[in-house]
């Protein structure tokens, strides 16, 4: 909702998760991609027949002179699209779940390593600390409320700045708002 309504927004996502291009009167410039697998034969690059990745569709973007590139929920190899798109230049920003910013950073490295032999822990590292900035982790909780119904509560439990650091360790984070005995980030 805070990104300007005359802004050019691209997602990209293994599964519409999002929605953004079906909100027209709120984001009016939102073109979505979605990854498809493939099925049946597989082509002389060993890919099935009608694949589409999220690195394509990233690569496809490029063209449409963007504002913001959003890559959708992180869970695995996806991750190198959401670096690429971070280190283009354009606003962008992604989504995955840990339980905090630091296990974030350990998760990220994680599905980037699962991308191939090709991406060691150092290279990893190199280029998350290189392209992620800020870091917001939100909590969530399901409180009793006094008439006995259950709500689901979210609120920010941490805001950390990313940047690169001493070779063992690979980045340092600065802890802008961090957990309170409350629960809310102070």
């Amino acid at each position: 909702a805070q990104i300007p309504a005359d802004e050019a927004i691209g997602t990209f996502e293994t599964e519409y998760e999002l929605h953004l291009h079906e909100l027209p009167d709120v984001h009016p410039i939102v073109h979505a991609w979605e990854a498809r697998p493939g099925s049946g034969e597989r082509g002389p690059d060993g890919r099935q027949a009608g694949e589409f990745s999220i690195d394509e569709a990233l690569y496809d973007s490029f063209r449409f002179n963007l504002s913001r590139q959003i890559v959708g929920e992180v869970r695995g190899r996806e991750v190198l699209a959401m670096i690429k798109a971070m280190e283009s230049g354009t606003g962008s920003l992604s989504t995955t779940h840990a339980a905090n910013a630091e296990a974030c950073i350990r998760k990220l490295v994680t599905c980037a390593m699962e991308a191939g032999s090709h991406v060691n822990r150092d290279l990893a590292l190199e280029k998350l600390s290189g392209c992620l900035e800020v870091i917001v982790q939100l909590s969530r909780q399901v409180v009793q409320l006094p008439d006995g119904t259950q709500q689901l509560r979210r609120w920010v439990s941490e805001v950390v700045v990313v940047e690169p650091g001493e070779r063992e360790k690979g980045y340092a984070l600065t802890h802008l708002f961090g957990p309170d005995s409350s629960g809310p980030a102070a």
